[in-house]
């Protein structure tokens, strides 16, 4: 049976105890942990802290240890999503290190997987980035390797508002950049947290890349959306992709879960299965926010 987590970025009001308590009340098997810096959140879905890696003391470590154990609870992952690869180099280098901070929290806590972005110099074109991944990311896959951690690249491209024009800040997002990041680093700890619901939006097949990337994947994100084909008729797919599609709860959307979950079968795949939430329509109040996740958690019922 597969396990089921959710994204501890919809409860940014929650402290960890109380997420994992929520965790447990709702049925899950595990949660992916935010681990941004402590502070102000840069955008809708970041900044979140429930994991402070600047403040992880052997004592708190035992706490937390001992508090999963107590509501059994896994952590499938953790999680930070920046840009390691910003044309701010001051920047970059900033989230390059806290990524770092995160590995190693990772593993001290026993966890497999740190999930986050490939990011992308949006004054350079994709041939551009590839020559400064390939400068910026072997580094971090042997560091996170070193500390036996999986890297879960997640596929979003982050291109949802106009500040993140021209073709957003993760370079990531289609099979053909993948195949050339794996070439460039072919080590087996770098892989993808694949989200099938990017490729829904951008028109593309999200059940074949499980098959022909089946060895890459390390963590799995569920999250549906809807594709407005009356406004794509309109506005066009160089439009901002937010004109024309809206993320959704699983089994709101477009992505036809029986055959996902088909598909997961056929692979044998047997790792976290993690329900990201990004449906406004659940988003007004704490208890609307968790309400989705224990929607989401009945409606997989017929598969996990």
């Amino acid at each position: 049976m597969l396990s089921v987590g959710f994204v501890s970025a919809i409860l940014p009001d929650l402290c960890f105890e109380e997420v994992i308590r929520f965790a447990a009340e709702a049925n899950y098997d595990g949660v992916e942990l935010c681990c941004w810096p402590a502070g102000k959140a840069e955008r809708r879905y970041a900044g979140v802290t429930h994991l402070d890696v600047d403040d992880l003391s052997e004592e708190r470590l035992a706490e937390i240890k001992a508090f999963l154990s107590e509501q059994k609870i896994c952590l499938s992952g953790l999680g930070y999503y920046p840009n390691p690869m910003d044309a701010d180099t001051e920047k970059a280098a900033f989230y390059r290190a806290h990524l770092r901070k995160v590995i190693v929290a990772a593993s001290r806590l026993g966890v497999q997987n740190v999930n986050t972005f490939i990011g992308r110099n949006q004054a350079l074109n994709e041939s551009d980035n590839l020559k400064l991944f390939a400068e910026v990311w072997p580094p971090l896959v042997a560091f996170a390797a070193e500390h036996g951690i999986n890297l879960g690249i997640e596929n979003c491209p982050m291109y949802f508002t106009q500040d993140e024009w021209p073709k957003g800040q993760n370079l990531a997002y289609s099979p053909a950049l993948w195949r050339k990041m794996f070439e460039i680093i072919p080590a087996a700890n770098f892989g993808l947290n694949y989200d099938p619901s990017h490729l829904l939006w951008m028109q593309m097949d999200y059940c074949k890349p499980l098959t022909h990337f089946t060895d890459r994947l390390h963590h799995l994100h569920l999250k549906d959306a809807t594709v407005h084909h009356d406004k794509l008729d309109e506005h066009g797919i160089l439009a901002n992709p937010l004109e024309f599609h809206t993320p959704r709860l699983p089994g709101r959307g477009d992505i036809d879960w029986a055959r996902y979950f088909a598909t997961l079968k056929t692979i044998e795949w047997d790792g976290p299965v993690v329900v990201e939430v990004e449906d406004k329509d659940y988003e007004a109040t704490l208890e609307d926010r968790k309400r989705a996740l224990i929607e989401t958690r009945d409606f997989l019922r017929e598969w996990v």
